[in-house]
């Protein structure tokens, strides 16, 4: 546990920089362009790389030793922050902010870089909750998780719009790289105790996509699962590239900034009563009913122009974001393989990612030339504004309204289906210790004790473990 408290806070460092920074990145083009295409393009780019080299990562996680990818992971992003940092001083603003020349793209590409990279130490960091946590403990180690990520978010939230109301783009470079060096540094200085991982014979490439479907169909149920998340985060992605530009059209850069720090203080509240108190008995149940809250809350924090609805709503969305992250680990933790895992949160991740994407590409254009002008006439406020009312962007509050409720439907739905049965019989199967494939034809001897050492899983020699065929 001490080791792992030790990865946890150095990427909680990381996690700061990298958000920090693309915050920052999304605040500034916006507000120097006015455009919620522009930053509906540039979220839109982050989520379509982690798409794409989300399985390539988890391919990587399992076949090197964790701290080595953590090291490495950390050495990419720095490189790219600072190449990002000599960019800006190089050209002009004038620029960088031309949304139609090559060096807004290229230098908001480089900062992309080293955010993407970023993912590859997070699916690392949740393959060494099987390494280094006892089984008992992963729901609350997730949940430890899910408050780090929330304490990032809130430093970032509340600092990349103060900074770049204050410095300017230039001086949130500088503290980007300089925290970035900070993490490398530290992460050098921290061992992890893991034999050199097998190599997969089956795995010829990093690229490994059919190793990773068959880790994920060897579970009855889980395909869905992953599936579900995709789905939920195609709607995910509305939110993703309006949010900004609704917050900034209420308030100051700096106001919103601090809004958000506020509302992230929900993360931590999640996080930290998933860490004390787990998902319960059935962690798919949990949360299936708390997207289903989700839903509701992302229908209707917008249904007024009023900044308070904004930011309590915003607050109690994120409360509820831990608790259905670490729902979904704890299940992949508990029915994958150790040496699998890398791949299949990789491939999770990329599925999740895929669809922000198309929603964000999709939804900022429509919004920006159809929505919001049609809701700033006439016709549009005699059609909707019994419901939404009256006020600045009521174009995304109509937007948030129907993507809430299909991710109510989504939820409700994904209840009835028998997928969701057959994974939560599989998790509760596999925690009371019956018999499962890895583990024979049901002889009960074969099954590994719950006293087992989790290191042993993970490739330590334990001299607790028990002998060669008791496992």
């Amino acid at each position: 546990m001490r080791t792992f408290l030790q990865v946890l806070v150095n990427t909680m460092v990381a996690n700061v920089t990298t958000s920090f920074l693309w915050f920052a990145l999304t605040f500034w083009v916006y507000l120097e362009t006015r455009n919620v295409m522009a930053t509906g393009i540039v979220g839109g780019a982050y989520m379509l790389l982690i798409a794409i080299f989300s399985i390539v990562f988890g391919t990587i996680v399992d076949r090197h030793r964790k701290r080595a990818v953590l090291v490495f992971s950390s050495a990419i992003t720095t490189v790219a922050f600072v190449l990002a940092w000599l960019i800006f001083l190089w050209q002009p603003e004038q620029a960088l902010l031309d949304f139609g020349g090559p060096w807004l793209w290229l230098f908001a590409g480089i900062i992309l870089l080293g955010a993407v990279v970023e993912q590859m130490r997070n699916i690392a960091l949740s393959t060494t909750v099987t390494l280094l946590v006892p089984e008992e403990r992963h729901a609350n180690a997730n949940g430890m998780v899910g408050t780090v990520q929330g304490l990032a978010f809130l430093v970032t939230s509340v600092f990349s719009g103060l900074s770049v109301g204050f410095f300017g783009m230039g001086g949130t470079l500088v503290i980007a790289v300089a925290l970035t060096v900070v993490s490398l540094v530290h992460i050098l200085f921290v061992r992890i105790p893991e034999s050199a991982p097998a190599i997969d014979p089956d795995a010829p490439s990093a690229m490994d996509v059919r190793g990773s479907i068959r880790a994920i169909r060897a579970v009855p149920g889980l395909f869905v699962l992953l599936f579900f998340s995709m789905f939920n985060n195609l709607i995910g992605g509305v939110y993703m590239a309006l949010m900004d530009p609704y917050g900034l059209e209420m308030m100051s850069v700096q106001l919103w900034g601090i809004a958000l720090a506020v509302a992230s203080t929900g993360f931590l509240i999640g996080g930290a009563v998933v860490a004390a108190k787990g998902l319960g008995r059935n962690p798919i149940r949990t949360m299936l009913v708390l997207v289903v809250g989700m839903g509701v809350l992302g229908a209707f924090f917008t249904i007024r122009d009023w900044w308070p609805l904004y930011v309590v709503g915003i607050w109690l969305y994120m409360a509820l974001v831990p608790a259905i992250e670490a729902a979904e680990q704890t299940v992949i933790q508990k029915v994958v393989p150790f040496e699998r895992q890398g791949r299949v949160f990789g491939f999770a991740s990329a599925m999740e990612a895929a669809a922000a994407p198309i929603t964000a590409f999709l939804i900022a254009p429509i919004a920006q030339y159809v929505i919001i002008p049609f809701m700033k006439s006439a016709d549009g406020q005699a059609a909707w504004g019994w419901l939404i009312g009256d006020g600045r962007a009521r174009g995304i509050a109509l937007i948030f309204f129907f993507a809430g409720l299909a991710t109510v439907a989504l939820a409700l739905i994904a209840f009835t289906t028998r997928a969701y049965r057959r994974l939560s019989a599989a998790y509760a199967q596999d925690a009371t210790g019956s018999p499962t494939a890895e583990t024979g034809e049901g002889d009960s001897s074969a099954v590994a004790p719950t006293s087992t050492p989790i290191a042993a899983r993970g490739g330590l020699v334990d001299p607790a473990a028990p002998a060669d065929g008791e496992d």
